[in-house]
């Protein structure tokens, strides 16, 4: 990550100066919890991989730094959305912004980041481009009520669950590098094989944010460990304790997710790290980041390229 933000800082500074430059709103609340969630750190890996595509295939305008702020200001408005939905109290080692200011403020200040961000997707003129992140957006939505569909239901099978994270998860990952793509004018062939590097690669980062939720360092991750089981959401790891794991590990496991909450949190700890979970699911997520690899055999050779090719591992190898 250190190598990639390098890379990239002259680029995420114009990014940057976008975001800061489309926050500004009179009423002053919204800039307060806006600036707040913005500020409050993260990977900028979305908007990076509007900038790495768009450069692997020679794309050097402005249009991509604004494509990268409008990336960066929908995936914000769906953490705001999704703390209120979570009951989150802590994203990133800080305070979620509805911690701080309320439900209501957050959910109000994500829906002005989500128009600002169609505003601005206009301004480009761009038919294609306003199709892919409109399409995205829809997606992700769906993808949030499947999700809380799922909650409580321990009857999920790994497919659902896939589908759920391909579309919460990895959708806005596969828009970022399909639209870098397009900025740099590929033939449909490769812009499908972005695209396809993108959605791998956030399944992949979506699977070990599901491992970390119960193997991470809460002070690397940001979180707490297990907020995923206190809410009831069925994750790749606690289905494989409920098929592979031994009668008593399985109905604990059930009990958790049907009711929620923490109390037998140590029990389902242990359970999760002796059956084999965490391995299991982080296989899961290498053969994610080999097939995202796989698109890149037609990508020029460049220290672009080389990024994404790093991006695909870091995704499996990270600890935050």
């Amino acid at each position: 990550m250190q190598a990639l933000q390098a890379f990239l800082a002259a680029d995420m500074q114009r990014v940057d100066a976008v975001i800061r430059s489309r926050l500004r709103s009179e009423v002053v609340l919204v800039n307060q919890v806006a600036e707040y969630i913005i500020d409050s750190g993260g990977k900028r890996l979305r908007p990076a991989l509007v900038l790495l595509t768009a450069g692997a295939m020679g794309f050097d305008g402005e249009a991509s730094h604004v494509l990268a702020a409008v990336i960066e200001f929908i995936h914000t408005a769906t953490l705001l959305h999704d703390d209120v939905v979570d009951e989150s109290d802590l994203r990133r080692g800080r305070d979620t912004a509805n911690a701080l200011f309320g439900n209501a403020a957050s959910v109000l200040v994500g829906d002005f980041l989500y128009s600002r961000a169609f505003q601005m997707m206009v301004e480009l003129g761009q038919m294609r481009v306003m199709q892919i992140l409109s399409d995205a957006t829809n997606i992700i939505a769906e993808g949030e009520v499947l999700q809380l569909m799922n909650c409580h239901n321990a009857d999920i099978n790994e497919q659902d669950y896939l589908h759920v994270i391909r579309y919460k998860t990895a959708k806005l990952f596969e828009a970022a590098a399909r639209l870098g793509a397009i900025l740099g004018g590929v033939d449909v062939g490769q812009e499908q094989a972005f695209a396809a590097y993108g959605m791998h690669l956030g399944t992949a980062f979506q699977l070990i944010d599901d491992v970390l939720d119960y193997s991470g360092d809460m002070s690397e991750i940001g979180k707490n460990l297990g907020d995923d089981l206190a809410e009831g959401k069925p994750t790749l790891p606690l289905l494989y304790v409920l098929q592979q794991g031994d009668a008593s590990q399985s109905a604990l496991v059930r009990s958790a997710i049907e009711h929620g909450g923490l109390q037998q949190f140590d029990a389902i700890l242990t359970a999760v790290r002796t059956s084999g979970a965490l391995d299991y699911t982080r296989q899961r997520a290498q053969e994610e980041s080999q097939r995202a690899l796989s698109m890149l055999s037609d990508v020029p050779d460049s220290p672009y390229r080389q990024h994404l090719v790093n991006l695909a591992q870091f995704a499996v190898d990270r600890s935050f």
